[in-house]
């Protein structure tokens, strides 16, 4: 399909736990081509292995179900064709997982694509890849869970030229989640790197979602943004030279404005003369934005240059466990007390033997956030301990050592948690392009 015709696409999802609320209003109001979740940060893909370990039907986004009982009836009646990360782990169970609530839903003649190859798990397990962001390479990690490297638009764009209606990935950059559908609608070559470069710049514009429309923008007193409890979500007007005009739902809370769309154009962004993908080296330099009506931003410029000839890889790895423990003291002399807890917590840990090298000692209220300085005493201070452990069992003893503060602690002391979880750390390698093969499957319906 080419052509000088106008492609709508928006932003159903800008992390995982987001509201489905905007992403329904989308579909029904937006005239949508397309309708994108993105759904997977960095650590919720070595989650979603160890979900797999102990089911192997499992491991993908555990709300992709919900959004699509929500949205998939009328997108389909529509004509909206859906694209979402949402696949974590196990992007094929997903694919099945959905056609099977399609039927349930009574809905026919569906295609949805899986796309795979992202897991280089083989890979990075047999040859160690120096880590760039810290010393040493993967062989220095122990016990690596997850090893998914982040593909780009060409799968999307191949599942949705075999007519697929969802199309669902695993790790992939998320500005590809956008670029795919706009590289299958226009008929773009991949090898075009000022069009892939300002395609890939739209994608990053859209995919925090609601940050475009005034959510997280928003600043009491500073930055005023209407309806944040009923948010819209961002679209884009695309046309085929890959300018844009970002807006929303007429109606729709927030608010889509210049300045919102500056701060989401440099969110993440280290080098605006670098922005490395896996489709291309985007270049943001020449951008040009311009708020042509009142919720309508418009978006030309930008460019790129060629791929790189790495691919990001995203390594997941058990890394012990964490032991909280909190407590609560309240009244006149709040703080010393909570101070006087700290400092018995702190000693009784040495005593009995926990490594106290990887710990937090905080005073909620006083300096577990702002460090800047001590105002006034509080009439509330919560104690707070958090100690990284070798052991699930030595993780447990930092926590019962707070509960006994109870009746061996400051007088006063109240509503104790507890809790032991385990750390899965995330690094980063880079991985050569030619040894990841990404593949479609189409799941029908």
């Amino acid at each position: 399909m080419t052509g000088q015709r106008t492609i709508r696409i928006g932003a159903g999802a800008g992390f995982a736990g987001d509201r489905i609320e905007p992403a329904v209003e989308l579909v029904e109001k937006g005239e949508l081509d397309f309708l994108v979740f993105e759904c997977l940060a960095e650590r919720t893909i070595a989650l979603a292995q160890n979900e797999r370990r102990s089911n192997p039907s499992a491991g993908f986004d555990p709300m992709l179900l919900e959004r699509m009982r929500r949205v998939l009836p009328v997108a389909c009646a529509r004509g909206v064709r859906i694209v979402t990360n949402a696949g974590a782990a196990n992007p094929l169970g997903a694919a099945e997982a959905v056609a099977a609530l399609a039927r349930e839903l009574g809905l026919s003649s569906l295609k949805i694509a899986a796309v795979l190859g992202d897991d280089v798990l083989d890979v990075v397990t047999a040859t160690p890849l120096p880590l760039i962001d810290r010393a040493g390479t993967t062989a220095d990690l122990a016990a690596i869970v997850s090893a998914n490297a982040y593909l780009g638009a060409g799968p999307i764009a191949e599942g949705l030229a075999q007519g697929a209606d969802v199309v669902i990935t695993g790790r992939v950059g998320d500005p590809a989640l956008f670029v795919g559908p706009l590289v299958h609608a226009f008929g773009w070559s991949l090898d075009d790197p000022s069009l892939i470069g300002r395609a890939t710049i739209i994608g990053h514009l859209l995919e925090c979602a609601g940050q475009l429309t005034g959510g997280y923008f928003a600043d009491a007193g500073r930055k005023t943004v209407p309806g944040l409890a009923r948010l819209g979500f961002p679209l884009a007007e695309v046309k085929s030279d890959a300018s844009a005009v970002f807006t929303k739902v007429a109606g729709s809370g927030g608010h889509l404005s210049l300045a919102a769309c500056k701060e989401q154009l440099l969110y993440e962004i280290l080098d605006p003369s670098a922005y490395y993908q896996a489709d291309v080296i985007a270049d943001l330099r020449t951008v040009r934005l311009h708020e042509e009506a009142p919720d309508r931003v418009a978006f030309s410029g930008g460019g790129g240059g060629p791929r790189p000839e790495t691919l990001k890889v995203s390594i997941g790895y058990d890394d012990g466990f964490i032991g909280e423990g909190q407590i609560s003291y309240a009244g006149p002399g709040a703080l010393p007390r909570a101070e006087l807890a700290i400092e018995v917590v702190r000693e009784r840990l040495a005593m009995i033997g926990v490594p106290l090298d990887d710990a937090r000692f905080d005073l909620m209220g006083i300096d577990a956030v702002d460090r800047t300085g001590r105002g006034q005493p509080p009439r509330e201070v919560r104690a707070r301990v958090c100690v990284r452990t070798a052991t699930a069992e030595l993780a447990r003893r930092v926590g019962a050592e707070v509960e006994a503060l109870y009746t061996n602690g400051p007088f006063g002391g109240g509503g104790v948690t507890r809790s032991v979880r385990p750390v899965v750390a995330v690094a980063s390698a880079l991985i050569p392009a030619d040894a990841v093969s990404p593949r479609v499957v189409i799941v029908e319906v």
